[in-house]
């Protein structure tokens, strides 16, 4: 049973499917392995564990009569600022609200599809940071190596994966918090296009910049997630062992910021994975679309705007942290007039980047500039302290959510400490099966599933 935990969701599900192990099954060995991790790594804020083994017994019931979902039985984990009935959403602060009286809509598909909901993993809150870390909750720990940050603000999820616990989790992205986890923890994950996953009941999505999508242990896994939640019908599963083709590769070095120095070993991550990719036939090319600092200005405005947004809405502002707190204030002194230049300056960008398509099939972009924080680094650190200490980090991520592109995090390596290295693969609108068609064919020829962290 340990080794079909550590082999993902699509392998548990196929499990699942030939009657190898039984939905309630599984669900304990998942239940037991986090009663062993979860105090040591801190991924989730609560676990379901009556509600999941209810879902898992009508799993069950459903594959004895021969139904069969992509997710039918599979336990996977939710971030936590998804709703899920019954259960709080915390958002990675102290609750403000009472349990959630419906699911929300990513989760409603899950649960439709039969997948059992074992419990909400944690973010930093107001989903803000790239470290996994808040007053109410602690720290979250990366597998690999417990004094780091597993990144954030989908941290929990990818910890959760990363520890065995979990084989596929939900995350959401505003400025990174897909990819930034996914990279820091050895596992693969999607940032989604731009409306191809309903985030009800959102308001806003920090003004469009924020999506839902998937984390998962293999290319398959977060496959197998979206065919169940994307709402332009699936078919996800299909592509991950598909030909790619022949792909033209843009290897893309610049940032909205300029000029960011790069840890050695993880710029020579990229440039392995280039030749790598040029193995399999592709063809790479040095070349940076024409984006200039707009995006940057544009993403900075859109963000603090959206957690102001955010922030007004709770009913009691005063609870969350003081950085919160000053990262809405600035948002709340961004004029209107502002905000609807931000929004205008994305569609010449856009265009920009159609033209760069046409070109190119998929940009190959760097992701982390170097390790990941470490625990607490900025614990009790004001705002300006923390903005300092992280932006050089991580330039190569906002970017795709004001264009709304979606991108694949794909792992690629190790450091000199044996801490995960990955790059991202950005694609044209909408062009997640190609994306997911190129990660599995480099996942079959340097495949990551095997790894485990010694926990």
């Amino acid at each position: 049973m340990e080794d079909l935990l550590w082999a993902g969701a699509h392998a548990q599900a196929r499990a699942l499917s030939a009657g190898q192990v039984t939905a309630p099954e599984l669900l304990e060995a998942v239940l037991r392995r986090a009663e062993t991790v979860n105090p040591t790594v801190n991924a989730f804020r609560v676990l379901y564990a009556d509600a999941a083994r209810t879902a898992a017994l009508d799993a069950q019931r459903r594959l004895d009569a021969g139904e069969r979902t992509p997710l039918l039985g599979v336990p996977v984990a939710i971030k936590d600022d998804s709703d899920v009935a019954c259960g709080l959403t915390t958002k990675g602060g102290r609750p403000q609200s009472p349990p959630a009286e419906q699911d929300s809509a990513v989760v409603a598909k899950l649960r439709a599809a039969g997948a059992v909901v074992v419990g909400h993993t944690l973010t930093p809150e107001q989903c803000l940071w790239p470290f996994t870390e808040s007053l109410a909750y602690g720290a979250t720990r990366n597998p690999w190596n417990l004094d780091y940050t597993p990144g954030g603000s989908s941290g929990g999820s990818a910890s959760a994966i990363a520890a065995g616990i979990v084989g596929v989790a939900t995350g959401s992205d505003g400025g990174g918090s897909i990819r930034m986890p996914a990279a820091a923890t050895g596992i693969f994950g999607v940032k989604t296009s731009r409306g191809l996953v309903d985030v009800a009941p959102w308001a806003g999505t920090w003004s469009g910049l924020s999506v839902i999508g998937p984390l998962g242990r293999t290319v398959a896994d977060t496959a197998a997630m979206l065919d169940v939640i994307a709402e332009d019908g699936g078919t996800y599963g299909d592509a991950v062992t598909s030909d790619p083709g022949t792909l033209r590769i843009a290897l893309s070095w610049r940032t909205p910021l300029g000029a960011t120095p790069m840890n050695p070993r993880w710029k020579r991550a990229v440039v392995d994975t280039a030749d790598r990719l040029r193995d399999l036939g592709h063809r790479v090319t040095v070349a940076d679309p024409a984006l200039g600092t707009g995006p940057s200005t544009q993403f900075l405005i859109r963000y603090l705007r959206g957690v102001a947004q955010d922030v007004a809405r709770l009913p009691n502002p005063k609870w969350l942290e003081p950085r919160t707190r000053k990262v809405a204030a600035l948002g709340r002194r961004i004029p209107d007039s502002t905000l609807r230049w931000a929004h205008a300056g994305e569609a010449p960008l856009r265009r920009v980047m159609e033209e760069f398509f046409t070109r190119f099939d998929v940009i190959l972009q760097p992701s982390w500039t170097r390790r990941p924080t470490r625990i607490g680094q900025f614990h009790g650190s004001g705002l300006s302290a923390t903005y300092a200490g992280v932006t050089h980090r991580i330039p190569y991520f906002p970017t795709w959510n004001v264009l709304g592109n979606p991108v694949a995090a794909l792992p690629v390596g190790r450091d000199e400490t044996g801490m995960p290295i990955g790059v991202q693969l950005i694609g044209s609108d909408r062009a997640e099966r190609l994306l997911l068609s190129l990660a599995g064919q480099y996942e079959r020829a340097h495949p990551w599933v095997d790894r485990r962290p010694d926990l």
